[in-house]
């Protein structure tokens, strides 16, 4: 099925009922429009999709003057919300045991390693891939885990 200009998707539910085939032709295809990725980072891009925007340090060079403090709340912050539930409790569980005791410079990689997609940490933390996170993510003592409180990661 070849997919239509989005602009004719909205001439679908105007169509007349003689013309009920195209209406489900029009319907269908854009259905499947609205499914493909808009993704930058799709490992299947579209010919016409436009290339993909940098991602990585690039993207946090803008932070350069936050104090430790700051930049700690902040770090607290984002390795809690995740866009999916693995990589935040992996992330929020290990700021709580390894974030107070990490220089500017540690904080400023852990930063760095925040702005990569969860997908890529979490294949790096579950072994499939080299991080940092590895021995954190195999709970060797197989503790179990939940996100812990904003309290415990604070001290």
């Amino acid at each position: 099925m070849t997919l239509l200009r989005p602009s004719l998707c909205l001439l679908a539910p105007t169509l007349a009922p003689t013309f009920a085939p195209a209406r489900r032709t029009l319907t269908t295809s854009c259905a499947v429009a609205a499914r493909l990725s808009n993704n930058p980072f799709d490992p299947f891009p579209r010919p016409f999709d436009p290339p993909p925007v940098p991602r990585g340090p690039e993207l946090n060079s803008g932070r350069g003057g936050e104090s430790s403090a700051k930049l700690r709340a902040r770090l607290v912050y984002q390795s809690r919300k995740r866009s999916s539930l693995e990589s935040g409790l992996l992330l929020s569980t290990f700021a709580r045991d390894f974030l107070p005791g990490m220089t500017t410079p540690e904080l400023r990689e852990f930063d760095r390693l925040l702005s990569e997609p969860d997908a890529d940490i979490y294949g790096w933390a579950v072994g499939k891939r080299d991080a940092p996170l590895r021995k954190h993510a195999r709970n060797e003592n197989k503790v179990v885990r939940r996100t812990p409180d904003l309290e415990d990661i604070e001290r």
